[in-house]
């Protein structure tokens, strides 16, 4: 993160709020939440900071991220590791997390296949013969249907305090509005995408002449089938080191998915049981002497015979108390819309707590005990 707080302190004294980077980001989320891509690769990742902030959206399915300097990713790149909560809570979709280290001026097949591609900050660090490689490889090759580039407005550097040419000491250039609008438009036509350009940090009021501090193009690929000529040919030799794999818990995992449904039928049987017993508890208390009340309560009442409380279930579906068992029908549970968003049938639900709950002899119903349990 080290470039985005040298950032910060340049940008200081113009008062971005958010700060200019955390605004680049916030641009990426807003994309994402609204056309849902699944796959998203970050070329020029650094710290994986933007991954970090992508991996908690739940429509994306694959996430990777690319960067020439390897130590800078191994340092930040535990930030991207299942934590204990998605095993506790996994997500509904699949979520795979790769970092590779090699430059974006080279082709690798593990980059083939996504939906979006960011690079943020990332062009200007590229020398001339990266940068001239640089649209075949991510509008030719990757050929993504949306790609993401921000790179500085040069012509807001005068109103950065202490830059006198480049902001950044490691940059190869910086470009006016024109010179970058120039070079995207161009490669937008050549690999048969439009393009539309926008930006962030906005500039003091009375300077909206010089732009955005950052500037940004976000690239749509048109059909394909028109612009299938610019597909370049697809190697098979991998030239990126994969420095880092996480595979998140997920409900698509059989095992995944039968602890959630049992954690969930558990909780609600509760949930039911606690409301039964204490509609229960308020008739003994109303029908009972006074000096009776302290005494524990058995809700083992004469009027819920087992027979009954079969016939309950079966036309019903009400809970109701047997001896000192509750006895809540699955189907009242699978009316809850968790679980049947979990389980999708009657079926399914039966199938995953077979075993892993106690049921009714004829398996129709979640048995509980009327003692408080911790």
């Amino acid at each position: 993160m080290d470039k985005n707080l040298k950032e910060e302190k340049l940008t200081g004294l113009v008062k971005f709020t958010p700060p200019l980077y955390r605004q680049r980001y916030q641009f990426v989320k807003d994309l994402v939440d609204k056309y849902k891509p699944k796959k998203v690769a970050d070329l020029g990742c650094a710290d994986c900071t933007l991954l970090c902030m992508l991996k908690f959206c739940s429509c994306i399915e694959v996430l990777a991220g690319i960067d020439i300097c390897g130590s800078v990713m191994k340092e930040k790149m535990h930030r991207l590791s299942p934590l204990p909560v998605d095993y506790l809570q996994p997500r509904e979709r699949s979520l795979t997390v790769t970092l590779h280290h090699g430059s974006v001026a080279h082709k690798d097949p593990c980059m083939l296949g996504f939906d979006l591609v960011t690079c943020l900050e990332l062009v200007e660090h590229l020398d001339e013969s990266e940068l001239k490689k640089f649209p075949e490889v991510v509008f030719g090759f990757m050929a993504p249907s949306r790609v993401v580039i921000s790179t500085p407005n040069s012509e807001f550097n005068p109103l950065l305090p202490g830059v006198k040419l480049f902001r950044n000491p490691d940059h190869k250039f910086e470009w006016t509005r024109l010179q970058f609008q120039s070079w995207a438009l161009e490669n937008a036509r050549c690999y048969g995408y439009s393009v539309e350009f926008t930006g962030v940090g906005h500039p003091p009021r009375g300077m909206e002449n010089v732009g955005f501090c950052t500037q940004i193009g976000v690239f749509v690929k048109k059909c394909p089938e028109t612009c299938a000529s610019t597909q370049s040919e697809k190697p098979t030799e991998a030239v990126y080191k994969t420095v880092f794999e996480a595979v998140y818990p997920s409900l698509k995992d059989e095992k995944y998915l039968q602890k959630a449904v049992v954690r969930e039928v558990i909780f609600t049987a509760q949930i039911i049981k606690q409301s039964l017993l204490n509609c229960l508890m308020s008739e003994h208390r109303e029908y009972n002497d006074p000096t009776e009340r302290k005494s524990k309560f058995q809700p083992s009442m004469n009027c819920f015979s087992e027979d009954l409380g079969k016939l309950v279930v079966e036309k019903s579906m009400e809970s109701f108390v047997s001896g000192n068992v509750v006895y809540i029908p699955l189907a009242t549970i699978f009316s809850f819309p968790r679980v049947n968003r979990l389980c999708g049938t009657f079926e399914k639900l039966r199938q995953l707590v077979a075993g892993q709950v106690t049921l009714s002899s004829d398996g129709s119903a979640v048995m509980l005990s009327t003692e408080h349990e911790d």
